[in-house]
């Protein structure tokens, strides 16, 4: 018989803003080892708004889920058993495969070996991983990001926003994020370097903005949607780039709305595009870079960790509801690269 393990899955299909009850935790027997597989003991499991897309049944840039499937994840683990050639017990792997305590995996799709031990594991889910490299890609290979451009980044104190507004700031740009609340924006401009925040809770986005960058904007990277893009066209400068990051606001919507300031794409000549960052794989150049700037203390970030499989659920609601402070992750077992990252 296979080991047992527990993992989250999909209860009922999400209508609006998610609720702990959309999911429900169960036990599952996990298949035995046959050859080309390994086990891993998940240590850390990331909660990403970017699951929301798979979650109301509706199809996507990916499929949706079916109920009663797992629920998709990254997480970073231990191989504690391996029928495999390219993996041995005690390899630290980041994969991508759901909310479980353990998985089997046959080593392919999104997968890598974690060897730098200079770092705690969870930059992997964060900076050094998805979120960190979809700002590196979507400013430098969508953007076309410059010294000297002025950037704005929507969704600024996500993982994502923060990762992105920080890049654009060590390429010497004027980097303006926008985020909900004032802690945050505090936040952006101590201790991330912005050079300015927007409470869009409080304040009219698209007139702070003008203010804000008296001489146009030149890369937007949006996380958020339609109705912040809208509120930023009318400041972007000629041949300016707006970068679809997310739609965090669109997740939960049924019919978003459009764009309305359209003109200005042929009036300003300005370019839309999206990005999904597994086109860029592999990532290991972008990696090593961005290692480097973490550990010289010029890229920061905030992590919110919950303990157990049990804290995902509400820590997940809690995304859409603007709880979050920073990466939202759960830990499922210590950390075996903190003790050396610390000394």
């Amino acid at each position: 018989m296979g080991q047992k393990t527990r993992r989250i899955v999909l209860k009922r299909y999400i209508e609006g803003v998610p609720s702990p009850d959309d999911f429900e935790i169960v036990d599952h027997e996990l298949p035995d080892l046959a050859d080309g597989r390994f086990l891993v003991r998940n240590i850390l499991l990331s909660v990403d708004p970017g699951t929301r897309a798979r979650l109301s049944g509706q199809a996507s840039y990916v499929p949706p889920l079916k109920l009663g499937e797992m629920v998709g994840a990254f997480s970073v683990g231990e191989v504690i058993e391996s029928r495999h050639p390219d993996y041995v017990p005690g390899d630290i792997v980041s994969l991508a495969e759901g909310w479980a305590e353990h998985l089997v995996s046959k080593g392919r799709g999104f997968i890598r070996r974690i060897t730098d031990r200079r770092l705690p594991l969870s930059p992997w889910l964060g900076v050094l991983g998805v979120s960190g490299m979809t700002a590196w890609f979507g400013l430098r290979r969508v953007g076309g990001l410059k010294s000297g451009q002025t950037v704005v980044v929507t969704s600024a104190a996500g993982a994502v926003g923060s990762a992105a507004g920080q890049i654009a700031r060590l390429e010497g740009c004027r980097v303006i994020g926008v985020a909900g609340g004032l802690e945050k924006c505090r936040w952006l401009v101590d201790e991330a370097g912005f050079d300015h925040a927007i409470d869009y809770r409080s304040m009219d986005v698209a007139a702070a903005v003008a203010e804000a960058a008296p001489d146009g904007v030149d890369i937007l990277f949006d996380n958020v949607g339609n109705e912040m893009i809208d509120a930023v066209i009318p400041s972007m400068n000629l041949n300016g780039v707006i970068v679809v990051s997310g739609q965090v606001a669109a997740y939960n919507q049924v019919d978003p709305p459009g764009l309305q300031n359209t003109r200005a794409f042929i009036t300003h000549r300005l370019k839309m595009q999206g990005l999904v960052v597994f086109d860029d794989l592999p990532w290991d150049d972008a990696e090593r870079a961005m290692a480097e700037h973490v550990l010289a203390g010029e890229i920061v970030w905030r992590d919110e960790i919950g303990e157990g499989l049990e804290s995902i659920p509400e820590a997940f609601a809690g995304l859409f509801r603007g709880e979050n402070r920073g990466r939202r992750l759960a830990r499922l077992a210590p950390d075996p690269f903190e003790p050396e990252a610390k000394r």
